[in-house]
């Protein structure tokens, strides 16, 4: 679906801890993709996400290991072109993967990262039921001032405002749309927050995964706590320094 994301990848310094930790905390499996320096997480046996070395240009430039999203287009280079005319950035030129994706990463205006890309036809994605264990939930957009790049994004990709909330000091919390389906929200990034995209990994039970996460040498940032519409979540940082968040029931 043009506008929405469908894929995720973990670039990371050290794979294998990687793959261990968030096996035991969300319960993913591993899976040999045919590449060799890409992994990938399954749920219920699918590959649903990806795992692959921090690249060596964001390693010297001391980018920490992070997540990012991929968002589906219909035409990538249109797309890219498009993003650098609403005052976004292009990070390098766009990439194929003959018979699976192309893709570009790219920044908003105000620096957080993702991708643009466009599977193959051959590329079609595995499909689960919504708020399944180990899929991604939620999706947050930290910025340096939410209420000047939703605009961006509408304009980009067509997004759609839904709900505010007044959150006090840290402003307002703002609802997004993608054809019409929540996906996720803006607000302002917390100081000394970088503007970056948080993606929230769906747990059974968010009080034990909160428990590995600390016993598998990873940092709990903020929570658990409950949100509207009953959820808990935690926020955290895994033992190489990307941050994750996860998602389960009250």
């Amino acid at each position: 679906m043009h506008g929405n994301f469908f894929w995720y990848d973990l670039m990371t310094t050290d794979t294998v801890a990687a793959a261990k930790f968030y096996g035991a905390v969300v319960g993913w499996g591993t899976q040999d993709s045919g590449s060799k320096d890409y992994t990938l997480f399954t749920v219920a046996g699918a590959g649903l996400l990806g795992l692959m070395p921090e690249p060596k240009e964001m390693c010297d430039a001391g980018a920490p290991p992070c997540w990012l999203g991929y968002v589906q287009v219909d035409d990538v280079d249109a797309a890219v072109a498009r993003i650098e005319k609403l005052g976004g950035k292009k990070m390098r030129d766009p990439v194929t993967v003959p018979d699976v994706i192309r893709f570009c990463p790219v920044a908003d205006p105000q620096g957080a990262g993702f991708l643009v890309a466009k599977p193959m036809p051959r590329a079609e994605m595995p499909k689960l039921p919504p708020n399944h264990v180990g899929t991604v939930g939620w999706r947050e957009l930290y910025a340096g001032d939410g209420s000047k790049i939703f605009g961006f994004y509408a304009e980009a990709f067509g997004w759609t405002k839904g709900d505010a909330m007044d959150m006090g000091p840290m402003g307002t919390y703002r609802l997004v749309e993608a054809d019409g389906v929540r996906i996720g929200g803006i607000m302002r990034a917390p100081e000394p927050a970088r503007p970056m995209w948080l993606y929230y990994f769906g747990v059974g039970s968010t009080d034990r995964a909160t428990a590995r996460i600390t016993a598998g040498g990873g940092a709990v940032l903020h929570g658990p706590g409950e949100v509207p519409g009953g959820a808990l979540v935690v926020q955290a940082r895994d033992p190489q320094g990307a941050a994750f968040a996860l998602v389960g029931p009250a």
